[in-house]
């Protein structure tokens, strides 16, 4: 490919020098790490030298289809190294936790008419023990769960969160939050309130969780609610709404709430009101 390109016959002319004589291979690739480049080819090792960027050496890598491994790539920042090491290992990774713990959680969902899904992940020996009279009052019922101390200790990393993120949204998901929460497990004690009622508290334990979505606009209704709340400083309704005026002496229209209470005829008009 080099050679057709900077060849003496040079049939399709697309290599062309800048202005200052520097051929541009390809668009975000600087010289140096082209040298780079050009060192694998020879040697068939990348030596990535200090103050070039491992990400865009990797990048680089991606765009000439040079497997990116520690077989073929030194370096001197390991730190550098090894996080994107990582990230392609959490990708793997978390390829087998998708198929084979997340995607049953999200069609079990969908089956039930969900549009969302929210997986709360528990390691294996986590035990869920509800009172069934005073479940726990925040809605962990509609929660999937996924045992898995695997999957768990892959997302106490916020790199891997990322990654993971990053994987769901190429594959059409939206909406997507992962993080750390406190979820219920077991019933620590009962307290008596005043009047006989009985609050149970639980123990909570932090977890990983997903929340996603597979529609468009998850949790927004697709049709207009109106609510008519009562206004305490306007007695009357329809001004309060703004959509009528009161004129000095005229009888205020009645509330909502007072409609059951006027039964009875209405009374005679005062000898200020004008007949209605």
């Amino acid at each position: 490919m080099l050679g057709r390109m900077f060849g003496p016959a040079r049939q399709h002319n697309f290599t062309r020098p800048n202005s200052k004589g520097e051929y541009e291979i390809a668009e975000g690739i600087g010289a140096s790490i082209f040298n780079v480049i050009l060192d694998f080819y020879k040697g068939g090792m990348l030596q990535c030298p200090e103050g070039v960027s491992v990400a865009e050496l990797r990048e680089a890598c991606d765009y000439f289809c040079i497997n990116f491994d520690y077989n073929t790539v030194r370096c001197h920042d390991l730190s550098a190294l090894l996080h994107e090491l990582s990230n392609d290992g959490a990708r793997r990774q978390f390829e087998i936790f998708l198929e084979e713990l997340v995607v049953p959680a999200m069609v079990s969902s969908a089956q039930e008419g969900e549009r969302e899904c929210h997986i709360v992940v528990l390691t294996d020996d986590d035990i869920v023990d509800w009172d069934q009279d005073h479940p726990p009052p925040m809605g962990e019922e509609y929660s999937q769960i996924i045992y898995s101390t695997k999957l768990y200790r892959f997302f106490k990393y916020i790199e891997n969160r990322d990654v993971a993120k990053a994987l769901l949204k190429e594959r059409g998901l939206k909406n997507i939050r992962i993080g750390i929460e406190g979820y219920p497990t077991c019933k620590e004690k009962v307290k008596r309130r005043p009047g006989g009622r009985s609050e149970v508290i639980y123990n909570y334990v932090q977890r990983p969780f997903i929340q996603l979505s597979w529609e468009k606009e998850e949790g927004k209704s697709r049709h207009v609610d109106f609510q008519c709340v009562r206004s305490k400083s306007v007695p009357n309704l329809i001004a309060s709404l703004g959509d009528g005026f009161s004129r000095p002496g005229a009888t205020p229209t009645p509330q909502v709430d007072e409609l059951d209470r006027l039964n009875g005829p209405a009374p005679p008009p005062t000898g200020s009101d004008p007949p209605q």
